[in-house]
């Protein structure tokens, strides 16, 4: 393959794809609010994800667009935190599809950022592409209107899928630095009632769905998660044993409210039960590598 353009690509999930592809394509363009450089054969363009400022000519000739913009969900959500969760999504989406549209050759294939807590709170249905059921709160609110922005523009020459992401787990990066470091300390208990779902993908299979996407040109939405959802409780009790730590004490909602308004986030990354499963990858033939929570667990924590 030949151009990767990854819009916001110097966080977590950017630096897995990057470590993925980088021997696979010929040139890799990273656009970011830094400063314009090159290191080790990547090329970083400076954007604002709101304006043309140049940086949209390097969507030209591109295979593949994957966009990560938007500002992190782990903070507190004051009214302007919410407003800029929400507009650095939109705004982002919007002015990407303006350079797509401009383009003499656009991108063939672009990937958007999406996320599986569209789906409502669900401790009885797990949800797919074609079944999921939609809940109504802030989180969810915005996640339709980012895909909404995504998919209401067409763009005749290039192909468009969204990306519904659970907790991507990492071994440098993400959700489980954190929690391995409560687990450490015992702290690692479940967290609130404990039976609420976590949806969740080891980083590797992350990279390998979006690869696998991309080969087999699947477009629309598509669940990147792993095959079997666990309970908060015993994710919880697995990452212990993990990380050889005899004992987790339970944080219930209480205890969590206090610790997310000292950690600056919310406790509805930790509360919200996400049963989400992948579907489409499945039926398409994509194999998990890390499909099973202990195997995962076993791999990150070494």
């Amino acid at each position: 393959m030949k151009k990767l353009v990854i819009a916001a690509g110097t966080g977590f999930l950017g630096e897995v794809l990057v470590n993925h592809f980088k021997d696979k394509f010929e040139e890799i363009i990273i656009l970011t609010r830094g400063k314009s450089r090159t290191v080790d054969r990547i090329k970083y363009v400076n954007w604002n994800a709101r304006t043309f400022t140049g940086w949209q000519k390097e969507l030209e000739n591109a295979t593949v667009l994957i966009n990560l913009a938007g500002k992190s969900v782990d903070c507190l959500y004051t009214k302007e935190n919410k407003k800029e969760i929400l507009w650095s999504r939109i705004e982002s989406t919007k002015i990407l599809n303006k350079a797509v549209l401009n383009c003499k050759n656009p991108p063939k294939h672009w990937l958007n950022s999406s996320t599986a807590t569209i789906y409502r709170f669900s401790l009885d249905k797990q949800m797919d592409e074609i079944d999921g059921e939609i809940g109504n709160d802030f989180s969810i609110n915005v996640a339709l209107s980012w895909e909404k922005a995504f998919f209401k523009t067409e763009t005749p020459n290039t192909l468009k899928t969204a990306l519904r992401t659970s907790i991507v787990l990492g071994k440098n990066g993400g959700a489980l630095i954190p929690l391995k470091t409560l687990a450490k300390i015992g702290f690692g208990g479940k967290q609130g009632k404990g039976n609420q779902f976590v949806s969740w993908i080891h980083e590797e299979d992350f990279a390998n769905a979006v690869d696998f996407i991309i080969e087999k040109e699947i477009i629309g939405i598509i669940n990147v998660v792993s095959p079997e959802p666990i309970r908060n409780v015993d994710f919880m009790q697995k990452l212990r044993k993990a990380v050889g730590f005899p004992f987790g004490i339970p944080l219930n909602k209480f205890f969590l409210e206090i610790g997310a308004f000292f950690i600056r986030t919310e406790t509805e990354l930790v509360l919200k039960s996400r049963n989400v499963v992948p579907k489409r990858l499945l039926d398409n033939g994509f194999e998990f590598k890390f499909g099973d929570i202990d195997k995962a667990f076993k791999y990150l924590t070494n």
